[in-house]
């Protein structure tokens, strides 16, 4: 069928027309007299109104995603023969009833992305033809009646929203073939059910029809802030019901976990270090649905910015990125150093500079959406928009701090009624209550019973999934457990933080940690302050047992002072004099490996990058097989040692910079690395990446040199397209982040740039050949500021005019954007 743009409207055969992207605000009269219309997409244009669309009284498809509609519009009653309907991304309050009894036939429904919390009850008369229903990113307090009656209903999504529980029938009495629920405060089942599919909700159901529901009241408390704060005072304190002192050589390392119970209520206690080298392995353990309990020594704070950024903000922004639904109680300590007017002052101080970044990230998140909602292209950044109103939605919740004087239990126990108070707050936390089947305490009570008395699990508490499911179902009796119910439970568990299991992980999907404390014994290795002091007092037997010298220790030392790097023989040499100290001989080979195999550890260091393995970036191999296209090739053996970058050991380098290195380091050869730049290599071409980390100035900034042909531009663009895509992955792991992509103006001393359009997946982002600089008037070819695929060659202007040393930025996060300028050299 043809596809018609609005001047070849006249065409009596056209069938499909695409407006997409055109800005309209009403449809074309052109468009209105062609009645043979059956496919009309008006998707990214500006309207809000659809007058004279009846007259189209043979559509069957109607694309109307991405305008301004905010009234359900009527006028599509008369399309009786519609199909298809696609409305999401719209304002869209209210369906009114009347609407969905024209359509009969429809089998294709998208209201995403609007504000609706109701559907109409005449939606039934599409009970007969409705296979597609999209529901997500809308307001539904619960699964709509309606969509129980619709009997061929194949697909339903219907995330992020406000749904707590599933109905049963909406499983049992329909065909569904496709669900989706993720980002709703489920209760009954589990997100993690869901997450299993279909068949384990209907499993999830079936257990609870033959038996009682139990509600479990399981709530994960994570303890962050910095070294000496008194976390492990508040945490032990509370569990023993007194008042616990913690001496300095007693704090944490790594992480502790406890287990606390008040009222019907358990609590899993994380306890995080607070020296800045354990920082880098937080996000390993810190999950949403969790309470975040930031403790603050007022000893140290002061009334002034520099202390609030360390000891408060520095937390506060890294939840905004990491988890933005998350709910923050701050606490006070140490306030027996400072008098009362002196502790009032510190918390209103904290509580208003809190409050200044909360306003400041609606502030900049609206300024963003303004930019792109006035922008003359604006249809083309629909996506981005799309992202800034889902953040300017989440923000985090912070509950008024609390003052406490650790060596004063009276002040523990108003702590202990304070947290109690707002986990019984629906409003703060509306899944703390889960309902689940009998079976999943059993499993859990069965897992314990595993870990104090079985001899299949050694002191490590490392399990074999397989072996895990036999010892339940045969030692315990879980006849009615299979290994599908299995994976929901341990993902249930993992979740609470019971045991850890690292389904996602292909090495390690078989193995459940039903102690974690391993893991943390394998971090604090390798992640943890002092570290040089750990490998110089590496014992000299396990030198010899690693095949080293004392000679090769002091290079390990010098290599990571000087470049953050550790070889393998010296991770290898770390963790075996840590497991060793710690009586876990056992799990070392496990965990390590051989020294021509890689154990479970790097899989995980490596999964969630914590380090990375540094390729060789030395010259050609002159010994290496000449490649004969067609012909199979293999690389000759590399026989020497692999190498470890530590990105946390860079000093001050921002966190989301230090895993966008690591994953571009993954991808590319690495020249070298600072503290705060990096320098990769493909096929040749080099590419810097260098981090700007100051308020109101903070964003990435790629360079690369500009190629000297016209073929040159397909692997420069290549090279940096990759680095944006691993931006683009960053935001999928911390949905506190915006990424805006801007190019600068080529004109020396031009302030103006050009801001990427939405990627869509695609290398190519715009069809123009030309842009012109709204500001100094110079026109350039595309393929100069965005990865325009270059068109048939033509005459080149040769490099010798000029040399352009910065290509554009990448800015992330919530700060002032500021563009770092292209440098000109005339030869």
């Amino acid at each position: 069928m043809p596809i018609c743009s609005p001047d070849q409207g006249h065409d009596s055969f056209a069938k499909e027309v695409t407006l997409s992207t055109l800005r309209l605000k009403v449809l074309p009269s052109t468009v209105l007299q062609n009645n043979c219309i059956e496919s009309l997409n008006l998707d990214r244009n500006k309207l809000k109104h659809l007058n004279g669309i009846s007259k189209l009284c043979n559509l069957k498809t109607l694309i109307l995603s991405k305008n301004e509609i905010t009234d359900f519009p009527e006028e599509i009653k008369n399309l009786v023969h519609l199909e298809k309907l696609e409305l999401n991304q719209n304002q869209i309050r209210v369906i009114p009833e009347g609407v969905f009894s024209c359509f009969p036939k429809l089998k294709h429904l998208r209201l995403n992305n609007n504000r609706l919390d109701a559907l109409p009850k005449d939606l039934t008369v599409c009970s007969n033809t409705l296979q597609y229903l999209n529901l997500s990113s809308n307001l539904f307090p619960a699964i709509p009646l309606v969509v129980l009656e619709l009997k061929r209903l194949e697909e339903f999504y219907v995330q992020n929203n406000m749904v707590r529980q599933l109905p049963v029938a909406l499983f049992k009495d329909l065909p569904l073939k496709m669900f989706k629920v993720y980002g709703n405060p489920l209760r009954e089942p589990p997100y993690e059910v869901c997450a299993g599919g279909i068949k384990q909700i209907i499993s999830y159901f079936n257990q609870l029809q033959n038996c009682q529901a139990e509600e479990d009241r399981r709530v994960k408390t994570m303890f962050l802030g910095t070294s000496l704060a008194g976390k492990s005072t508040i945490c032990k304190s509370l569990k023993e019901s007194q008042v616990v002192c913690i001496s300095e050589e007693e704090r944490t390392v790594g992480i502790e976990i406890s287990e606390f119970r008040i009222q019907d209520f358990t609590f899993l206690f994380w306890d995080f270090a607070g020296q800045l080298e354990y920082y880098m392995t937080h996000h390993v353990f810190i999950t949403p649905q969790a309470l975040v309990i930031l403790v603050i020594n007022f000893q140290q704070y002061q009334l002034s910015n520099e202390t609030f950024k360390e000891l408060v903000g520095f937390w506060i922004n890294n939840l905004f990125m990491r988890v933005p639904n998350s709910v923050v109680l701050p606490v006070g300590t140490h306030i027996d150093s400072c008098c009362e007017r002196e502790v009032e002052e510190k918390k209103q101080d904290i509580m208003c500079k809190i409050q200044a970044m909360l306003e400041e990230r609606k502030t900049t998140l609206a300024h963003f959406i303004a930019n792109l909602e006035s922008n003359e292209e604006s249809e083309i950044y629909v996506d981005q928009w799309n992202r800034l109103k889902e953040m300017e939605n989440c923000s985090l919740t912070i509950l008024d701090l609390v003052p406490v004087n650790c060596m004063d239990y009276n002040d523990i126990k108003t702590l202990e009624d304070t947290i109690l108070e707002h986990v019984k707050n629906e409003e703060i936390f509306p899944n703390i209550i889960q309902v689940l089947p009998p079976v999943y305490k059993q499993v859990e009570a069965a897992i314990v019973d595993i870990v104090e008395r079985s001899e299949a699990v050694a002191k490590h508490g490392m399990m074999d999934r397989g072996l895990l499911y036999s010892e339940l179902y045969c030692q315990y009796h879980l006849t009615s457990l299979d290994e599908e119910l299995l994976q929901d439970i341990l993902r249930y568990l993992h979740r609470i933080g019971l045991i850890v299991w690292y389904e996602e992980i292909k090495h390690l999907e078989n193995t459940v940690f039903l102690r974690p404390t391993i893991l943390i014994t394998v971090f604090k290795s390798l992640v943890r302050y002092g570290l040089v002091q750990q490998l110089e007092s590496i014992d000299v037997d396990i030198l010899i047992g690693e095949c080293a010298t004392i000679r090769d220790q002091a290079n390990w030392v010098w290599t990571f002072k000087a470049k953050a790097m550790l070889c393998q023989k010296a991770m290898r040499a770390l963790l075996k004099h840590q497991l060793y100290l710690d009586g876990m001989k056992d799990v070392f080979e496990e965990m390590v490996g051989s020294r021509s195999h890689k154990g479970k550890l790097f899989s995980l260091l490596e999964h969630f990058e914590i380090c990375l393995e540094v390729r060789n970036t030395k010259g050609l191999n002159p010994r290496a097989k000449v490649f004969l296209p067609g012909k199979p090739w293999k690389p000759l053996q590399n026989h020497e040692e692999a190498c470890y970058l530590f990105p946390t050991y860079l000093n001050q380098s921002a966190e989301v910079f230090s895993r966008l290195m690591v994953k571009a380091c993954c991808f590319f050869s690495t020249q070298w690395v600072a503290k705060t730049t990096c320098l990769l290599i493909s096929s040749g071409k080099p590419l810097l990446i260098k981090a700007h980390s100051q308020k109101g100035y903070s964003y990435i900034e790629l360079r690369c040199r500009k190629p000297a042909d016209r073929a040159g531009f397909l692997l420069s663009w290549d090279f940096i397209m990759t680095i944006i895509s691993i931006n683009h992955k960053l935001l999928e792991e911390w949905p506190g982040l915006h990424l805006c992509i801007k190019a600068p103006c080529r004109t020396a001393g031009c302030p103006a740039e050009f801001v990427w359009p939405d990627m869509d997946d695609k290398n190519t982002v715009t069809k123009e050949e030309i842009k012109t600089c709204g500001i100094c008037a110079h026109r350039y070819k595309i393929e100069l500021l965005l990865p325009k695929v270059p068109g048939e060659p033509d005459i080149f202007q040769p490099a010798a005019h000029y040399n352009i040393t910065s290509y554009g930025t990448t800015t992330i996060g919530s700060s002032t954007v500021h563009v770092e300028r292209q440098n000109f050299q005339d030869n």
